[in-house]
């Protein structure tokens, strides 16, 4: 009996679509993650993982989407195909079986260098790009999740007893940025 194929997605924000980087591929199963790819933590990934049996093919769009540096891509490929699951990048246009030759070998690592040289060039863009944002005075940083009357109000409600991450649910916030409004001195910022 042939494998399933299945389709992994990331996408590193909620406001991208998913959709476009397995468009128009034939697939019995889709894990979608919305995370970072900074590390291989992340749920839908973990839950492929676990998913996937000898004889599957999974098929991800292009290596920078399933790690973003070098050692996690090499380290997923191989647990990948040391289970005997098939690995497909679309966008490169490379497989990988586990009985890889010494060029495909190749091809992944140079590959996989490139995408985490070019995230590394856009971290060190956009670090460069709020310096001089800050300088002229452009940069106000990212815009609060409450007003300062909300976070008053939040203060209350928590000092009264009510419970974190019902307070956190019903605002609108992780429980972290909860903690981080009720340590913080000022009303206006976590």
């Amino acid at each position: 009996m042939p494998g399933q194929r299945i389709g992994y997605i990331r996408v590193s924000s909620f406001d991208q679509n998913p959709e476009r980087q397995l468009e128009n591929i034939s697939l019995n199963k889709v894990f979608t993650d919305k995370a970072s790819g900074k590390d291989t933590k992340r749920p839908e990934l973990e839950a492929l993982l676990a998913f996937a049996r000898e004889g599957d093919i999974v098929v991800v769009h292009s290596m920078d989407r399933l790690a973003r540096n070098l050692d996690d891509l090499r380290r997923l490929v191989q647990m990948l195909t040391k289970r005997g699951i098939r690995i497909e990048f679309v966008k490169e246009g490379l497989n990988f079986t586990g009985e890889d030759s010494p060029m495909a070998n190749l091809l992944l690592s140079v590959m996989g260098a490139f995408a985490e040289f070019e995230r590394a060039l856009i971290r060190e863009r956009q670090r460069e790009g709020i310096a001089l944002a800050k300088k002229r005075g452009a940069y106000r940083g990212r815009k609060k999740a409450l007003s300062p009357e909300q976070v008053v109000d939040l203060r209350q409600r928590a000092a009264a007893g009510e419970q974190k991450a019902a307070l956190a649910r019903e605002f609108g916030i992780s429980r972290e940025t909860l903690y981080q409004y009720l340590r913080s001195d000022d009303s206006g910022a976590p």
